[in-house]
């Protein structure tokens, strides 16, 4: 037959199946590969399944020294996340819980994603952590461990007010007129505290015994001696000794009674505050009102009840050795409480005005505030 093609053995089968074979096998060859190629193509195309399920976070918490801490207030923090299983009394954002006596604490069916961790105890600086868990993962935070907090405390040191007019006291017996003469009672500090009996005491003593008193009063001696003032009492060495001890009574006793035993008993201040400040004139009746008024221990400003009755005082008292035919009477003393007054006046004018500048340790301006 033509186109045949006689097999070696001899068979007379159609040549052309073997071909026909061939063809299909390598058909079904080519569908297979181009199966296999698309369903890894296809498995390639599908996400990747990840593990699920419930994630927890949990901690020790301890202190510097490595001891555990425990009832530390401790928030874990999702901003946005709602947790799986939350109280209704939590927010979704925010958690909280106490570490227990271990330190230990655990937060379960936490949110997969960011969180922020925040402890607080007492003694202990706040502090804060944050992380990332992951779905289904039983995240152990790293130890934990609370810095002790600083404790800021505010003292406030409180001098007792007599050792602070103290300290103001030594300040007054420093200042000196021209360097010389004394200048104790007055006062450049307008708020200065309140003095002690003792120190209103003290500072009497301190005047009456400065050297310069003894001075004073021998020079108004000698003067009363060459006036023959006082006849009572002669002339020649005894008329000086006793006009020297009258004299020096004079400024013992007016001194004590008037700065030291009425103000204690009155509660008042012997002492002239110095203004300073405002107008001329302003200061110009402060200071004459001064003569009548004076500060009180309270802070309050009265009637000067101290200087007019030790001026009384001291005048009935100079009855006892002053000579009989020399001896003021009752209405001369009241006379010369009156002169005493005006010449405080006046003294104080010249205080307010004049004698700062002539007055050595008097404290500069700054240093007197209150």
């Amino acid at each position: 037959m033509t186109g045949l093609i006689p097999r070696i053995d001899g068979h007379n089968r159609d040549s052309r199946y073997p071909l026909r074979a061939a063809k299909w096998v390598f058909v079904l060859w080519i569908a297979m590969a181009g199966l296999s190629n698309g369903a890894a193509s296809f498995a390639q195309s599908q996400p990747t399944q990840t593990e699920s399920g419930p994630a927890s976070v949990s901690a020790t918490v301890v202190d510097p020294d490595g001891a555990v801490i425990a009832n530390v207030k401790v928030v874990l923090s999702q901003p946005g996340a709602t947790a799986t299983g939350a109280p209704a009394t939590e927010t979704p954002s925010k958690r909280e819980t106490l570490s227990d006596g271990a330190g230990h604490f655990i937060f379960s069916d936490v949110t997969p994603g960011p969180f922020q961790l925040s402890f607080e105890a007492s003694s202990f600086a706040p502090l804060e952590r944050a992380g990332v868990v992951h779905a289904g993962e039983d995240l152990v935070f790293p130890q934990i461990t609370l810095a002790v907090a600083r404790n800021t405390i505010n003292v406030e040191v409180l001098v007792p007010q007599e050792q602070v007019a103290q300290d103001e006291i030594r300040v007054e017996e420093k200042q000196r007129l021209l360097g010389i003469f004394p200048n104790f009672y007055i006062s450049y500090i307008p708020n200065a505290v309140p003095l002690t009996t003792k120190q209103k005491f003290e500072l009497a003593w301190k005047t009456t015994i400065d050297p310069v008193s003894f001075v004073i009063t021998g020079g108004v001696a000698g003067i009363e001696q060459a006036d023959n003032a006082f006849s009572g009492y002669g002339q020649g060495a005894q008329g000086y000794a006793k006009r020297y001890g009258a004299a020096y009574a004079d400024v013992v006793s007016g001194t004590f009674l008037g700065s030291a035993i009425f103000p204690s008993l009155l509660k008042q201040d012997p002492r002239y505050f110095y203004k300073g400040t405002g107008s001329r004139k302003s200061r110009f009746f402060y200071a004459v009102a001064n003569a009548v008024i004076c500060k009180g221990d309270n802070g309050h400003w009265q009637p000067n009840y101290s200087f007019i009755l030790g001026d009384l005082a001291a005048g009935g008292i100079s009855n006892l050795y002053y000579p009989a035919q020399n001896r003021n009477g009752v209405s001369l003393t009241f006379e010369n409480m009156g002169i005493a007054v005006g010449g405080g006046a006046v003294g104080n004018v010249v205080q307010e005005f004049f004698l700062k500048r002539f007055t050595s340790h008097a404290p500069a301006p700054e240093q007197a505030k209150p």
